[in-house]
């Protein structure tokens, strides 16, 4: 995602926020696009299995479909995009527990 400055009256975090959550729809649209390729192509080519080698024989079929790798794969780093487009961090963090540290001490 490449930087671009909040139009003028905007407030630039927010504009920063909402262009990460997009960019995450996005990811999260293209990501269900391949992945049920990838399955149908599986399930339409006859279900083959991932081929292990094993001592003794060439090869034997395991019980995981091989798309589940890209799947799982993708997924973790689809997951971390999620966290940084709606789940709070740096800055937006650290100012939201001060200012639960500072009212705790107004308090006392």
């Amino acid at each position: 995602m490449y930087h671009q400055p909040a139009p003028e009256g905007k407030d630039p975090q927010l504009w920063h926020l909402a262009r990460r959550r997009i960019s995450f729809r996005r990811h999260l649209a293209v990501y269900l696009i391949i992945n049920i390729f990838l399955w149908a192509l599986w399930y339409f080519t006859g279900r083959t299995y991932y081929i292990t080698p094993y001592y003794g024989k060439d090869y034997y079929y395991s019980n995981i479909p091989w798309p589940l790798w890209t799947t799982l794969g993708w997924g973790v780093g689809l997951a971390f995009h999620f966290m940084s487009a709606y789940v709070s961090t740096g800055r937006h963090t650290i100012e939201k527990e001060y200012n639960k540290l500072v009212e705790n001490k107004n308090k006392q």
